[in-house]
Formats: C-alpha cells, sequence, structure tokens
C-alpha cells in the first residue's frame, strides 16, 4: 500500500452510516473502532429548518444488518483502519506518492516519489486507486469529467461544544439549513469527547469571507444552532477549514489493470454521510472481484464492480440534488419516502455484492 501522507491526518467524513459496520466487521477492523472511547455512538440523523425538525432512527427499520454506527475523528479513524491491516500483514509504504503510471503492458508500471525525494519504479498485475481527494489516476490518466452536482464549498472546524440542552441528542448527526438560503446548510457532528465538528455548506458565492466568520454567521442565524451552541468554545487545537469544488465524477470507475475506490472515483455532497460508505462498498467490492481474477477466473468490472456500485452512487446523488431543505422535507410522507428508498438501495447493494 501506497500513501503520500503520513498519519494521522484530517479529511473531512466525521459521520458513518450502519452499514459501514458490516464492512468493518468483514475487514477484521470493527472492534478496533468500537474499542476507539472518542467515538460517539450514531443511531440516527435530525433535521432542523425554523422552528421545524424532523430525525431517523436508523433501528426503525425493515432490512437485516446493524442500526448503529459511530460519529469519529477521521485522523483516529483512519489510523485505526490503516494500522489494522498493517497488522494483518499489509506493507504499508507512508510518503510514497505515485508521479506516473503506464497500463500500456501486461503489468502495470508505477512511477514512485518519497516525501525526501527518492525515485523509483514498481510494477504490479492490478491497481486500485483508493487515493481520495487526490484522484491519482483520474488525473493521471484524464479519467476526470464535470460533477452532476452544482460547485459548493465548505467551511469547517471542531468546537468544544458545552452542550447540555436536551433538545440535541449526540447519538445523531444535525443537519440544519439555514433560514434565508434553503440551498445552505450546517453539520454538527458530535464526538465522544464534548467536542463537535460544525461545518457550513453552500454555493461559493453565499460564502465569500474568512473560514471563521462565515461559519460562526451561519451557525448563529439558525435558531437551533444558536440555542444549544451558546456556551461553544470555538477557539481550539483544530483550525478553520475551507473546501471548494469538492464534488467530482470520472468517465470510468474501471480499465485496463486499475479500478477506482471511494472519492477516487466519486465524491458528492456529504449531507448524507455517504464518503466512507461508498468508499468501504467500493473497496468490498473491487478486493473480491480482484481475488477471483488473480485466481484466474473471469471478472467482469462493469457488472460485478461498476454497476452494483453506481446503484448506491446514483441513489446518493439523487438526494443530494433534491432540496431536502425545503418545508417538504421535514413532512412524515417525505421522510417515509426517504427511508424506503435508502433501504431498498442497501438491500439491493447486498444482494448484488453476494
Amino acid at each position: 500500500m501506497l500513501e503520500k501522507q503520513h498519519f494521522p491526518r484530517f479529511v473531512i467524513g466525521e459521520s458513518l452510516l450502519p452499514h459501514c459496520m458490516e464492512m468493518l466487521e468483514e475487514a477484521g477492523f470493527a472492534d478496533a473502532v468500537r474499542a476507539e472511547p472518542g467515538f460517539q455512538l450514531k443511531n440516527g440523523a435530525a433535521f432542523s429548518w425554523g422552528s421545524r425538525y424532523t430525525e431517523f432512527d436508523f433501528t426503525d427499520k425493515f432490512s437485516d444488518g446493524p442500526g448503529t454506527t459511530y460519529q469519529v475523528r477521521r485522523a483516529v479513524f483512519d489510523k485505526i483502519l490503516i494500522e489494522e491491516a498493517a497488522k494483518q500483514g499489509v506493507e504499508v509504504r507512508f510518503g510514497h506518492g505515485v508521479t506516473a503510471f503506464d497500463n500500456s503492458g501486461d503489468f502495470v508500471r508505477l512511477n514512485i516519489e518519497t516525501d525526501t525525494g527518492k525515485r523509483y519504479e514498481l510494477t504490479a498485475k492490478f491497481v486500485l486507486d483508493a487515493s481520495g481527494y487526490g484522484r491519482v489516476l483520474p488525473r493521471l490518466l484524464n479519467l476526470e469529467t464535470p460533477s452532476h452536482l452544482p460547485p459548493r464549498q465548505a467551511h469547517f472546524t471542531h468546537i468544544d461544544d458545552n452542550i447540555t440542552n436536551p433538545k440535541f441528542d449526540r447519538n445523531k448527526i444535525l443537519i440544519t439549513t439555514y433560514p434565508q438560503h434553503r440551498d445552505v446548510w450546517i453539520w454538527l457532528i458530535p464526538f465522544g469527547d464534548n467536542r463537535c465538528s460544525a461545518g457550513v455548506v453552500g454555493t461559493p458565492d453565499k460564502l465569500v469571507g474568512e473560514s471563521e466568520t462565515v461559519l460562526k454567521k451561519f451557525v448563529y442565524e439558525c435558531p437551533m444552532l444558536n440555542e444549544i451552541l451558546d456556551k461553544a468554545v470555538w477557539e481550539t487545537d483544530f483550525p478553520f477549514h475551507s473546501i471548494q469544488g469538492y464534488s467530482a465524477n470520472v468517465k470510468s470507475l474501471h480499465g485496463r489493470h486499475f479500478a477506482l475506490l471511494g472519492n477516487a472515483a466519486e465524491f458528492l455532497d456529504p449531507v448524507f454521510s455517504s464518503g466512507v460508505t461508498i468508499a468501504l462498498h467500493s473497496a468490498r467490492l473491487a478486493a473480491d472481484l480482484l481475488a477471483k481474477q488473480l485466481k484466474g477466473e473471469a471478472a467482469d468490472w462493469q457488472t460485478e464492480f461498476a454497476e452494483p456500485l453506481m446503484i448506491g452512487v446514483d441513489a446518493f446523488r439523487t438526494y443530494s440534488g433534491l432540496n431536502l431543505n425545503q418545508d417538504k422535507a421535514t413532512k412524515p410522507q417525505t421522510v417515509q419516502i426517504v427511508r424506503n428508498r435508502f433501504t431498498w438501495c442497501f438491500s439491493t447493494l447486498e444482494n448484488r455484492s453476494l
């Protein structure tokens, strides 16, 4: 495994979905995740807009599988996963980045450069690109295409929330729609140590300014957030961050001797916490199919990898494209429609992956 950065390091995507737990179990990582005291149990998601409020209880379902998961600091979470992989025998090379990729022959040739300036070449039978926002192979192979979603920007940080208000359920992510602009929303993701991840997402023209100023403005102009974060401390050891234009798409999820996983392939608006779920599911599909291929068995990367993966991606894309922040989003019938759609989506994903 080649990893350009050194762990721990921060990325966004701190609120998981229950489907993740099945895949963490299969990989042998779940016990290590459960043992981390800083991770907060998550049993659902809550949505607010002005005085309106609704919530989803993940245990209220009619399909098999876990009903709970965790809200995690990604620096800690990702470090746990890569350490568990190393314990299982995976060789991890930190500070090693891919600078060139040649798949014209029977084997892939990779040019590698380390963070100390050393250069060398690797050969491989197949490459799985899990480079996330780095999107190494999409850039090197000119696979990137414009996202179907409009440009978005996010400002975010970690705060000492000091929340004692009973209106806030620490077992649920809280998504709040900004009252004056329904295409702007704020996340509040509680961790297990009196901290929360707080961020605002919207079109760049609505989020102009310094990250700290913009984030605080939108947070405190939302009635519920203003009430529950009245004792919050914003000056912590975690800096304010900003990212822009992060939603992405590619021409193909696979090609000669390679496949793209997770955010390296497609990243959507994070409103439905889809990032880690898509990453893990794509990795499971690819690992199973590659193991079969390396045994000399037939492997169809389009029908056995790309198509089943895109069922889930398209479902998330559909609802990311909807204005769930409009008033119909908090109506009971809308809640039930979304619940039914996602249950169908994950049931289909599970059936297609067998």
